[in-house]
Parts: C-alpha cells; structure tokens; sequence
C-alpha cells in the first residue's frame, strides 16, 4: 500500500467496518462499543486480510484519548457528586481497592511482576463511561437517586484513573532502578507539585480567560469558528500540559473540559464539539482492538475466567456490600452493582500507556481487551439478572425513584 494514502484508507476502513459492526451489535442488543472493538479486531494484524497503519492508528487513538477525556472533564459535576457523596466515594475507593487487590493476586499467580500485577488490577477497577450513561439513560434512571449514586460512583473512579495516568510514568522511570523511596517521593513530589501548577493556572486564569474567549467566539455568530474554538481549546492545553507542564495529555484535555464546563457556554462547548468526540471516539476503540489478538481465548482461558471473575464477581460483590452498609434498596443496589460490572475507554487508556512505558506485556493487554470486549456484551444480561433478582421488571426500575441516603 503506497505511504501516501495510508491516512485515508484507515479512517475509510475504520469508519465503514466501525459503522457495519456497530450496527450489527445494535440489533443483538450489545453495547455498539462491541462492534467497534470487533472492527478493529478485522483490520488488525491477528487476522487475515486486509491491516490498517499500525503506526498511524496510535496517534488516531491518542486524539480519541485527548477527546474523551475532554468530554468526560465537560460531564463532570462537583454537585451531583456531592449529593451522593456518602456512598459514592466510599464505594468507589472500596470497588478499586478490592480490584486492585484481586488482579494483583491473579496476576501474580500468572507470573507477573508485581507492578505489572497491580496496574492489571487497576485496569479492572474502572467502569465504561459510554456504557454506563447510555444503559442507565436507556433505563430511564439517569435523573433518579440510583442513577446518581452509579454517575457519582463512576465519577470517583475517573478521577482516580485520572490521578493513575500521572503515577504511571514515575513508576517507568524507577523500573529497573534500585529502589529507593527518597528518590522516588522526590520524582512523584516533583511530578504532582508541576501537575498541581498545570491545574492551579487553569482554574484561576483559565476559568477567567476560557469564558471570555467563549464569549467573545460566540459573538461572531458562526457555529463553524464556535466549534473549531472549542476543538483548538481542547488540543492546545492538551498540549501545554504535556510540552510545558510534563502531564499527559489525557489530563491535560480533562482540566480543559473541567474548566468549560463551569463557564456559561459550558453546554453549548459540550454539543459543538460532540459530533468529533464522538467520530475519534470510534477510531480510538477500532486501535484498540486491532492491538487484539483473539487467540488469547484459547491460550490462556483460566487467565481470563480470572479476570472476567474480578470484573463480573469481585466488583460486584464489592457494590452490594457497600450499598448494603447505606441500606440502599436492593433493586437499587443490585442496578448499581450492574452497572459498574464492565470496564471500557479508561481500562484501554491505562492499559495503552502501561504498555508504552513498558509496565505492561502483550499477554496482559489481550486479557484485558477480551475481558472488556465480554463484559460489555453480557452487560444488558446482567441487568436483566438483577431486575430478576430484585424483583421488578424493567419498566417498573424506570419509573420508580428510590428513598437512596444520597447524603446531600
């Protein structure tokens, strides 16, 4: 395939395939996610046939990563958090925790280092954004107590992600070194402390600059420069926070949506920048999946029945005790528990830079992309098991609004 056109016949092949499977997960009912992943599995290099870029689909996945994070900063609620507080932290930490713990165990007993052990724990820690909202908006539950406290909980686990992507490159940087816990306080320190700048500046001069930039692009009437403002905001302090600040640019996008979405335009920003979050979206989990070898299903079943153990089991039980503790309903608790019972775009994320930095194998990364890929497809049957088991249909988990002590 000649050089040139290389850009063009991945984003063809990566929207067209994207597209076809998308809609075919659609109408089985999965998670269109599935589809996309599926996607890439087809042009990747596991399979026959055609195979995308393999060194220009990482930096289609990184503006996917930088628009997601954008997005995620844009939906971010100090409030809504704030009113299921009582339970969603507590529980978050609790759900990481117990993940955490659990994956370094298994992977442990695979053989793994204790690092790598413990980030493939971490991976599993966190829920699908996409996923969540969209089955809890499909339920009709995303304005009722129970689906705050889920949104809250989710919250809580991406920032904690988020706080991951910064410790993640000190830990390279003391791999293979002899440790020693004064220098590496010193590096985390030295780290946070820049971070902790890259976050102060924006929220003081950017929370005061941002909206009367918003303003003044809204001022000129045209809907292309408000949205080709918005996308420049994103990617330039994205950019800033990696070249000056030395975070990442995942944060870096994040802060930026944090700080938009307090500024009157916050909604408006969110909507015109939506349609390419969302296209970029679909190209970061398509280089996902072509990072899949499907043979890991008949390599390593017992690894993965571990894995998918930790997510559909571990975590669960982790929610329905916490819930429990609040006396949360347990209709209520059981939607919780199903609803954070997957992992998706931050589990890729933490996964992918792992990689790069050599924290993280091969072997690793395919059981986590094959646990995603299943626990996202068997999440609408895991709902369908705990409104049996809590003892109401669908419909009635829609309608109803629960008495939850969100604590506010």
């Amino acid at each position: 395939m000649p050089h040139h056109d290389s850009l063009i016949v991945m984003l063809v092949a990566g929207f067209v395939l994207a597209f076809i499977f998308g809609m075919i997960a659609q109408r089985l009912k999965l998670a269109p996610i599935v589809g996309y992943l599926v996607a890439g599995v087809a042009v990747g290099p596991f399979t026959p046939g055609f195979v995308a870029d393999l060194e220009l689909a990482p930096q289609l996945a990184e503006i996917g990563v930088i628009l997601l994070m954008f997005g995620v900063g844009l939906h971010f609620s100090v409030q809504d958090l704030m009113r299921v507080r009582k339970i969603a932290i507590p529980g978050a930490l609790a759900q990481i925790t117990t993940a955490t713990v659990l994956g370094w165990g298994v992977g442990r007993l695979m053989g793994l280092g204790h690092t790598e052990a413990a980030i493939l724990g971490l991976t599993l820690s966190t829920a699908s954004t996409v996923v969540l909202l969209r089955a809890i908006e499909h339920r009709g539950q995303l304005k009722t107590d129970v689906g705050r406290v889920a949104v809250g909980w989710l919250i809580v686990e991406d920032l904690a992600m988020v706080i991951a992507l910064v410790v993640l490159p000190i830990l390279a940087q003391a791999r293979g070194e002899v440790f020693d816990l004064q220098t590496l306080s010193i590096g985390l320190g030295w780290t946070l402390l820049k971070v902790g700048a890259f976050v102060a500046l924006m929220l003081v001069v950017g929370g005061r600059v941002l909206p009367w930039l918003l303003t003044k692009i809204a001022h000129t009437r045209s809907r292309e420069l408000f949205t080709l403002g918005v996308l420049a905001i994103a990617l330039g302090i994205a950019w800033v926070a990696y070249a000056v600040f030395g975070a990442s640019f995942a944060l870096g996008a994040f802060v930026a949506g944090l700080v938009m979405n307090a500024s009157p335009l916050g909604h408006n920003a969110a909507e015109r920048s939506l349609p390419l979050r969302d296209a970029f979206a679909v190209l970061f989990f398509v280089s996902v999946g072509m990072l899949f070898d499907p043979m890991v299903v008949v390599r390593e079943p017992w690894a993965l029945a571990a894995v998918l153990g930790i997510i559909l089991l571990g975590k669960t039980a982790a929610a329905l005790i916490i819930t429990h503790i609040f006396k949360v309903k347990r209709s209520d608790s059981l939607t919780v528990a199903a609803s954070l019972s997957q992992i998706g775009e931050f589990s890729f994320i933490l996964a992918a830079l792992s990689g790069s930095l050599g924290l993280m194998t091969d072997r690793a990364q395919d059981l986590i992309l094959a646990a995603a890929l299943i626990s996202i497809a068997i999440n609408p049957f895991t709902f369908a098991l705990a409104d049996r088991l809590g003892g109401k249909k669908k419909r009635a988990a829609a309608e109803e609004c629960s008495p939850v002590d969100a604590g506010g």
